[in-house]
Order: structure tokens, then C-alpha cells, then sequence
């Protein structure tokens, strides 16, 4: 529906000029048109008629006139609108009385009938919800087999005008013009570390890391997921996307750039590194400076690894060798057990 009816202007006649030359197209004049206007002369039936371009063509479209006036009164409105019965009555275009006077008898003659009469003022915003239940046919293989009441159907949902199709992915081509594509993803992530202490981080964050046989060290992570050390300062990754593989690239990017940067604290191939071993012979020392700042009066025993901790006369013993604390106070033992676990977490943050 548009406007206005003679079709002279506006947006009734731009769709006219982009649908007039097909016919597949109707056009519809409800009620009474003035002579000289565009939609008098259709009427006739003309072979061609002028856009407002100024081009003449064809008037290929079907032309209608139904009688509707658009002045009927109360009998004519309510018979009409009793034939249609629809959820929404919107009054517009008339005057203020006569309206509510309209809108007074509609709803008393459509009551118990879940129908809106609505007469809103100009501009105002009407909101209509409308329910309707769609329906999709299952083709190809999704139609093999039918479902049990309660089973799940999963497909790709395809709409071709008013009609439904639930499909698999692989029949898209066959019931449709469309097609389904997979996108390779790339990515290169700096790695100088040793491949056997990345191929050592990722079996313990996932199962089911596989070497694989190529001429470069390649991993598969998750079945599709490929890490492969095709330089000595970096590492590929190759997948194709999906939500999942997405999803576990971006840790196993992660987990990289985090072994990468703090590879000095990593597992080597042949042992440990030697910073490792010299933070190793220097671990006692630095767990002890950390507890003086934290408790005061801390006595190291450097050669047994033992520190005695004393706080507000309670004394508690740290055996650093065998990680394990006597005393008698629960609280200062809760205290000191965490301490020690942050220390570790901060001296070993690939370990924690």
C-alpha cells in the first residue's frame, strides 16, 4: 500500500516506474481517481505510459480498480471489518469525536474477541505483535530418516521466499544455489625456546597431542590443530576455523607467548638450564628474604634448609627441602602456607 492513489507523485509513484514493465507486477486503484492523473490513464489500459524520467515504455503490469470508499460509514466499516476480524484496528484520518465515537462502538462490538482498537495522534508510535507458527520441510538427508517425538533436528536453515528448508550442510548445493566454504587459518607466533618443551607444555594442557611425520617438527593439537617450528625464533600454527578450533588456538597462542617470554624458567630437552640451576642454588636465600618481609624474625639454617619463623612468641618451622611447616598455631600455619605458595607461583609461574 502507498500513497498517494492518482499516483502523480511520491512514493506510490516511484514504485510504480520501477514496477510498471514487468509483468509479474499488479497495481491496485482502490476507490474513486481524479481525470488527468496518472492513475485514470491506467485504468484505460495504455500500452505504454511516461515515467517521470520522461522515458516512455511498456505498461506491462496488471491493473485493478476495486470500489472502496474511503468515506463509508458505521454499517459499511463494521460489516467490513467483522469479514476480516483482524487483531489490530488502527482509526486514523478523521475527526477527533467521530472517531472516539468509532473507536467507542468497535470495541463493543469486537469485545471478548482479543481485538485492539487503537486511534493514536499523529506521530505517535503504534507497536502490532502478530504470532504465526513456520513451518520447515526437511530435505535430503535430514529426510532419510524420520524423527522420534522428542528428537532434535539439526540443519542449516535456508529460507527461498515464504517456504522453509532445513538441510545438512553437504545438501546445500544440491537444493540450493549456495555452497559451503571452510577457511584456513595461518598464524606465525615467536617461539625461541626448545620445540620439545612446547611439545611438553601442550600434553599437559591437552589430550591427544600427536607428533606427526614431516620433514619439520609438527604437532597436532585437538585434530585440527597443527603447530609446526618452521624457524629457530618462531612457530606456526595452522587450523581451519571453526568455533572449537578458534577457541583453542587462541590458548595454544597464548600458552606459547607466556613460555616464550619467561622460557628461562622452562623444561629443557637435555635438563635443566643453567639460569634455572643457579636460581635453584639460590632459591633458600630468596625464600628467606621474602619471609623476613613478611613475618621479621627469620632464621635460616642453610645447611639443613630449615627456617624458624617466630611471631609474637609462636615459633614455626619451615622444612624448605621437603616443603613442609610444623606449628602449633593454625593461624600463623595458614599464613605461612600461603606465602609460600605465592612465593613459588612468583619464582616458578610455568610450574604453578
Amino acid at each position: 500500500m502507498a500513497s498517494p492513489s492518482g499516483l502523480q507523485s511520491g512514493l506510490s509513484r516511484q514504485l510504480f516506474d520501477m514496477w510498471c514493465q514487468d509483468k509479474k507486477n499488479s497495481c491496485v486503484i482502490p476507490g474513486y481517481v481524479v481525470e488527468g492523473t496518472l492513475a485514470k490513464t491506467i485504468m484505460n489500459e495504455p500500452k505504454e505510459v511516461t515515467l517521470l524520467s520522461g522515458l516512455v515504455v511498456p505498461l506491462n503490469m496488471r491493473v485493478q480498480y476495486i470500489s472502496f470508499s474511503a468515506h463509508a460509514d458505521f454499517t459499511q466499516t463494521s460489516a467490513f471489518l467483522n469479514e476480516l476480524r483482524p487483531p489490530n484496528i488502527i482509526l486514523v484520518h478523521g475527526e477527533a469525536n467521530e472517531m472516539g465515537r468509532l473507536k467507542a462502538k468497535l470495541i463493543t462490538q469486537f469485545a471478548g474477541q482479543n481485538v485492539r482498537v487503537l486511534s493514536p495522534k499523529n506521530c505517535q508510535t503504534v507497536e502490532m505483535y502478530f504470532k504465526g507458527e513456520k513451518t520447515a520441510k526437511a530435505v535430503g538427508r535430514l529426510a532419510e530418516k524420520s524423527p522420534k517425538v522428542g528428537d532434535s533436528v539439526s540443519g542449516l536453515l535456508v529460507r527461498k521466499g515464504f517456504m522453509y528448508q532445513l538441510m545438512a550442510p553437504e545438501d546445500l548445493h544440491s537444493f540450493t544455489q549456495l555452497s559451503t566454504g571452510s577457511v584456513m587459518q595461518r598464524q606465525s607466533v615467536p617461539y625461541k625456546g626448545a620445540f620439545t618443551v612446547l611439545k611438553h607444555r601442550l600434553q599437559q594442557m591437552y589430550e591427544g597431542v600427536e607428533v606427526t611425520k614431516a620433514e619439520t617438527p609438527t604437532l597436532k593439537v585437538h585434530r585440527n590443530l597443527t603447530v609446526t617450528q618452521e624457524g629457530s625464533d618462531y612457530v606456526v600454527l595452522q587450523w581451519v576455523s571453526d568455533p572449537v578450533s578458534d577457541m583453542v588456538a587462541d590458548s595454544v597462542v597464548s600458552m606459547i607467548l607466556k613460555l616464550d617470554s619467561q622460557s628461562m624458567f622452562g623444561i629443557a630437552s637435555n635438563g635443566f638450564r643453567a639460569k634455572e640451576a643457579q636460581l635453584e642454588k639460590n632459591e633458600i636465600k630468596i625464600v628467606h628474604s621474602l619471609l623476613v618481609s613478611l613475618f621479621g624474625d627469620v632464621k635460616l639454617d642453610e645447611k639443613l634448609q630449615i627456617l624458624t619463623i617466630t611471631v609474637d612468641g609462636i615459633v614455626a618451622t619451615v622444612d624448605h627441602a621437603n616443603k613442609g611447616i610444623e606449628c602449633k598455631d593454625e593461624n600463623l600455619n595458614d599464613r605461612i602456607r600461603v606465602a609460600l605458595r605465592r612465593i613459588q607461583t612468583a619464582l616458578y609461574p610455568l610450574d604453578s
